[in-house]
């Protein structure tokens, strides 16, 4: 059986990219990545105690050089690095709003920088989502727009500055999912358009992406019947279009295979082996610990036992398999070489590009520090984040109160406990207008901070701060303004 084959092990191990648990790698990962793993894909439960990156990175980079180790830092609400307190730069919908491309590329020259420093090889940045739809569950202000042309300026500018600090770019979701009404990670999203209509919008980003050097790109667990039934991800048909028609030669890798639009379908296992016959080169397992705890190693053992499987069956071809290590190897010497220069000063103040962003509608200044309501839909692409408003809202007249809503006795009853401090609620528009509803009933006068993109905020009325999108940058620059600071 090809699985007891030393070299045959090696190969399938370098095409796996699994999640672990734990702030230090565990035991069996130490041991894979001596057999030659691919590389691992960092969650912000790894990174959690004291910002120990580097360390985390120096170990995994002992057991081997060349594993690569990937990351989600897209800015705004999306960041692993900066979980805890908010990432310091913009998000790409805020970017999309300045829509200066010398901005963005700045902006990513400072994450490139940052995920640098801790050791990070691949950052899973950009998005080039065009966002299409606006209650999309999923992308959203994740989106620097909902047209293709911004959105493939910016991304091609994203991919250079990111690029420029030898840390790879990954542009995602290939061949799009912002005209999605479902969320991939809880279920298989359909996008009923035409081939003319999908070229010119979801796949235009894509190829400025390409053309701009971008070293990888992402897929989507998305299904797009007028080119294949079949989820892009195990497509064989968009493997073959990204690679001749749009012309990209570099890594292609999966969006985790544990979201449940493989794994409540066809199964990690079989979506593992799927994708690969299909074209893929990196196998991304996924995050072992949010939103749904697993066995990290159990996991990865079933994954790779199915593609041994396939193997052994001759589904999957030991030669694709060689191939797709190969392209791995590549991106493991170009960021090899790239890092023996040192990493660049990117000089760049992410909250000044954040003022540049925000919008105000009416009088928003407050004199004191308020009660801050949080009323939005948890991300599952972002994590257990918040918007960290309060904390720049605390002033020489005292603490700002903050609280998390979901329902309107709820607000009732956070209003009643802090009846003497003005209100400021934050939504993102897709959680219902109820809450600001509530609170304005009772003030006239709050102020409602917006993090959504622009179609989730009709009804909401001034006075009201646009932010799209969230992190720390952003809502220091909302802060500002609602502490009488910059116009």
């Amino acid at each position: 059986m090809k699985r007891n084959d030393p070299a045959v092990r090696r190969l399938v191990n370098a095409v796996l990219v699994p999640g672990f648990l734990g702030t230090s790698a565990p035991e069996w990962l130490v041991r894979e990545l001596d057999a030659g793993l691919g590389g691992v894909c960092w969650f912000a439960h790894n990174l959690s105690e004291g910002g120990g990156t580097r360390a985390l990175a120096d170990e995994i980079h002992a057991a081997r050089e060349g594993a690569l180790i990937w990351c989600d830092e897209e800015g705004g609400a999306v960041s692993r690095l900066d979980a805890a307190t908010g990432s310091p730069w913009p998000g790409h919908a805020a970017l999309g709003q300045v829509d200066d491309v010398d901005a963005t590329r700045a902006v990513a020259r400072g994450i490139g920088e940052t995920a640098r420093r801790a050791g990070v090889d691949i950052a899973l940045s950009p998005v080039v989502d065009v966002n299409s739809d606006a209650a999309n569950p999923v992308i959203g202000v994740r989106s620097f727009g909902d047209t293709p042309g911004l959105v493939a300026r910016h991304g091609a500018a994203f991919v250079d500055g990111l690029q420029s600090t030898g840390v790879a770019a990954c542009a995602k979701h290939f061949p799009g999912h912002g005209a999605t009404r479902v969320d991939s990670h809880l279920g298989l999203p359909t996008v009923d358009a035409s081939r003319d209509v999908l070229w010119a919008r979801e796949l235009a980003p894509f190829l400025a992406a390409a053309e701009a050097g971008v070293r990888c790109v992402m897929t989507a667990h998305v299904s797009f019947p007028a080119v294949d039934v079949e989820p892009a991800t195990m497509s064989p048909v968009w493997m073959r279009l990204l690679r001749e028609e749009i012309g990209f030669d570099g890594v292609v890798g999966t969006d985790a295979l544990d979201m449940r639009a493989i794994s409540a379908g066809v199964g990690r296992g079989e979506g593992a082996v799927r994708s690969l016959v299909a074209g893929v080169d990196a196998v991304c397992i996924g995050n072992p610990a949010y939103p749904e705890s697993y066995e990290d190693e159990d996991v990865f053992e079933t994954v790779r036992s199915a593609i041994f499987d396939a193997i052994d069956e001759e589904r999957l071809d030991v030669g694709r398999v060689e191939e797709a290590a190969g392209r791995l190897a590549e991106l493991s010497a170009w960021r090899r070489d790239r890092h023996t220069e040192p990493v660049p000063d990117a000089s760049c103040d992410g909250v000044e590009i954040a003022r540049r962003a925000v919008q105000s509608d009416g009088d928003v200044t407050l004199d004191a520090a308020p009660l801050v309501l949080v009323h939005t839909q948890a991300s599952i692409a972002a994590g257990d984040v918040r918007f960290p408003l309060a904390r720049y809202l605390s002033n020489g007249s005292g603490e700002a109160a903050y609280a998390e809503v979901t329902s309107v006795a709820e607000t009732q009853r956070e209003l009643k406990r802090h009846a003497d401090l003005p209100v400021v609620v934050v939504t993102d528009g897709r959680s219902g207008t109820s809450v600001v509803d509530t609170v304005r009933d009772e003030q006239a006068t709050a102020v409602v901070v917006h993090t959504g993109p622009t179609g989730t905020s009709a009804e909401l009325s001034a006075p009201i701060i646009h932010t799209w999108g969230g992190g720390a940058a952003s809502a220091r620059a909302a802060a500002e303004l609602i502490r009488g600071g910059h116009r």
